[in-house]
């Protein structure tokens, strides 16, 4: 683990585009509308935010439509003022990355090449169409490694000619605020990342 402060220097960038009054584009992935939330709210300010939402590890294409749609409904309900991209369900490039992983633990090897399977589709999609920056809400929760997440991001960044918007979501009670615009949205929160493999860890927690 690192010592860098991913808050502090987006704090940075957010000051300079400031100061020099620009309001950069900027490609949000999106792995659901509850971590969003405050993501939006957050960041709308600064920037112009395209949403991307783009997660083929959902174990079902029921649950990828059920997300989806509550991301077009925050959207709409909120007022963000977020263009919605909401990308085709295809659970094989998931299973193409995750196979042989299938058995390591919740926050392990697994999931750092989902991670880098959704931010290399955000990458390659705002590079494509001259976004400033790219980034991902994934750093927003507790179980999600910032560390991997702005390093795959950096990676990324130079290979396809793209910033990216260095993030630590959680910081500043990111979550905690993600949670009560949750509840004031009614918006679906579900009790596991998306993968079948994540599903069956959370059945077996409860059990």
């Amino acid at each position: 683990m690192n010592n860098r402060n991913y808050q502090r220097e987006l704090d940075f960038i957010i000051k300079e585009n400031t100061e020099r009054k620009v309001r950069p584009s900027l490609l949000l992935h999106v792995c659901c509308a509850p971590c969003s939330s405050y993501v939006q709210e957050y960041l709308q300010d600064y920037f112009d935010i395209t949403l991307l939402f783009y997660n083929p590890n959902m174990d079902s294409a029921g649950e990828y439509e059920h997300r989806s749609r509550e991301l077009e409904r925050l959207v709409a309900e909120a007022g963000y003022a977020s263009k919605v991209v909401i990308c085709g369900y295809d659970p094989e490039n998931f299973a193409d990355i995750s196979r042989g992983f299938e058995e390591e633990p919740e926050g392990g090897a697994r999931c750092r090449r989902c991670y880098e399977l959704r931010m290399r589709k955000a990458a390659e999609y705002a590079s494509a169409r001259g976004y400033d920056y790219f980034t991902t809400t994934l750093s927003i929760s507790p179980y999600k490694n910032a560390d991997w997440i702005n390093e795959i991001g950096e990676k990324l960044a130079v290979e396809y000619n793209i910033k990216h918007l260095t993030s630590d979501f959680k910081k500043r009670n990111g979550y905690k605020r993600s949670i009560e615009l949750s509840k004031e949205y009614n918006l679906y929160r579900q009790d596991y990342c998306g993968c079948r493999m994540s599903r069956k860890g959370r059945e077996g927690e409860m059990k």
